[in-house]
């Protein structure tokens, strides 16, 4: 790889790369797949992996999704290609010999305290969460990832069970025409990084 080609890389994944507002184009089920699948290299907590990623494709479904969305965020949300709901299951614990295996002594430290388990499978989704918008872009994509939504109802109506918490919306496609507003400011590194 050159380095033109790392810039290029940089500029598309970070430095370039901005949330959208609009979408056009499509998102496969084989494109959809291929974010997931490098989503879960990023790492997590003993390898936890408690992030569940639902994608609304059906109108049904879009219909009940932009109905718990904030006003602004219901327009790009009914015509963005590929939504996905992010969530993290609530007993990513429970999975504990499949995520890894040869080390099963923490498990119980979760087991016993529902509070911590909570907070490290929401702590860890919300990482892979970055992982996944990474990947969103890396594949050439846009993402607008979005906050403002009455998650208690998007869960009532998506995971009535109680085995999903969700907590982000990603909309996924190509940029649509103005995508882009102004640039926003980002923080210097001496506003935020100190060495000790």
């Amino acid at each position: 790889m050159t380095i033109a080609h790392e810039e290029a890389v940089i500029d598309a994944i970070f430095a370039e790369a901005r949330t959208a507002n609009t979408f056009s184009g499509e998102v496969t089920d084989e494109q959809a797949r291929a974010i997931y699948e490098l989503t879960k290299y990023g790492p997590t907590a003993f390898n936890s992996q408690p992030l569940r990623v639902t994608y609304v494709r059906s109108d049904e479904a879009r219909a009940k999704l932009v109905d718990h969305l904030s006003r602004g965020n219901q327009a790009k949300t009914a015509s963005a290609p590929l939504v996905a709901i992010l969530s993290y299951d609530t007993d990513w614990h429970g999975q504990w010999d499949k995520f890894l295996p040869a080390y099963g002594a923490p498990k119980a430290m979760y087991d016993g305290d529902a509070e911590l388990a909570a907070a490290t499978g929401n702590n860890n989704a919300h990482l892979q969460a970055g992982y996944f918008i990474l990947a969103v872009r890396s594949l050439g994509f846009a993402a607008g990832p979005m906050t403002g939504a009455d998650f208690a109802a998007i869960d009532a109506e998506f995971f009535p069970g109680g085995d999903q918490k969700s907590f982000l919306i990603v909309n996924i496609g190509q940029p649509g025409p103005d995508a882009w507003g102004e640039a926003k400011p980002k923080f210097a590194y001496d506003d935020v990084v100190r060495t000790v």
